[in-house]
């Protein structure tokens, strides 16, 4: 258990039967009356964010989230089936757990599970992934202005923006997190 007046980024706590994570936390002393602690909170699970103020004497149960590195092996459509590295067990995942960033994993990458209790919810895939340009148009001469971008599909068929200069068949570096074009691989 811990108080209101302890929160830090980044913290996971218990709250009417869910989790939430602290994303911003600001303490406030009023010149009239009590102090209290303004946050921004994310439900961990759901992803959606609320705006908060608590008491700073106000107690929670601490959430330890597991992640655990599990390997990416293959779909069959609905269900996504990961692989433990170290027990060699698979466990299969529903298409709705995952991420709108892992349209970018292919096989036998390895990403973050994340539970709760034993029950998984979501999974964070490498922060950074290098893919192949399968199917871009070719640029052409005179319309390049400054950082002009033309569609792009990679190898796991996910269509990103890249710039002008990139053709079919090279290798390009996606940052995970905004889903955008970094650099050549």
């Amino acid at each position: 258990m811990f108080s209101a007046g302890d929160f830090k980024n980044g913290l996971t706590f218990e709250m009417d039967g869910n989790v939430y994570s602290v994303v911003e936390f600001q303490h406030v002393k009023p010149g009239k009356g009590a102090a209290f602690v303004r946050t921004k909170i994310k439900n961990v699970i759901t992803g959606s964010v609320v705006e908060k103020t608590f008491s700073p004497t106000d107690k929670f149960p601490q959430a330890i989230i597991e992640r655990k590195d599990m390997e990416y092996l293959y779909n069959d459509g609905e269900l996504y089936y990961f692989m433990d590295t170290e027990t060699y067990e698979q466990i299969p995942l529903s298409k709705d757990i995952l991420p709108d960033n892992f349209k970018f994993v292919k096989e036998n990458v390895v990403c973050k599970v994340l539970s709760y209790k034993g029950n998984v919810f979501s999974v964070e895939p490498p922060l950074f992934i290098d893919l192949l340009v399968t199917e871009t148009e070719p640029a052409v001469k005179g319309n390049t202005s400054t950082n002009a971008l033309k569609n792009a599909t990679v190898e796991t068929g996910a269509q990103i923006k890249v710039p002008m200069f990139i053709n079919e068949g090279e290798k390009i570096r996606i940052d995970t997190r905004t889903c955008e074009y970094m650099e050549r691989a």
